[in-house]
């Protein structure tokens, strides 16, 4: 399922072995860490992501519960949920301790598996990182 508003854009995947709101906290996360929705902002409501992505507003509740319970957002009494100051510090943090550290526990086991040196694995990394951030080195 295709949602695009704006910029902003999410595929959900009912397939998926992730749970729906596990999908929409991950996608809130990635609007956070992209600044689409910035610090102190006011968020979408459970019954507006509801409506954008077609799912029940209890399943939206439960994507906004995990960063709520992870202090990524806040409530303010009557107005909703807002996005917390030091959001960014804690979702980057969150992500390097969770999904980097899988990503390159993984690429090590594959290049041990392909005889791939150490020296040649931090060469191959830095090219790729240079290549990303649109370093001409």
């Amino acid at each position: 399922m295709w949602c695009v508003g704006g910029d902003l854009r999410l595929i959900l995947n009912s397939d998926s072995m992730k749970p729906i709101y596990v999908q929409i906290s991950e996608w809130l996360e990635t609007e956070i860490l992209n600044e689409t929705i910035k610090c102190d902002e006011k968020i979408y409501s459970q019954y507006q992501l509801a409506e954008m992505f077609n799912i029940n507003p209890a399943t939206a509740a439960k994507g906004i519960n995990i960063l709520a319970d992870e202090n990524v957002l806040y409530k303010k009494r009557g107005l909703g949920m807002f996005v917390a100051t030091d959001a960014r510090e804690i979702l980057l943090g969150k992500r390097k301790n969770t999904k980097l550290s899988a990503m390159v526990t993984d690429l090590a086991k594959e290049a041990i598996q392909l005889n791939v040196d150490e020296e040649e694995l931090v060469k191959m990394i830095r090219s790729m990182h240079q290549k990303m951030k649109g370093d001409p080195k």
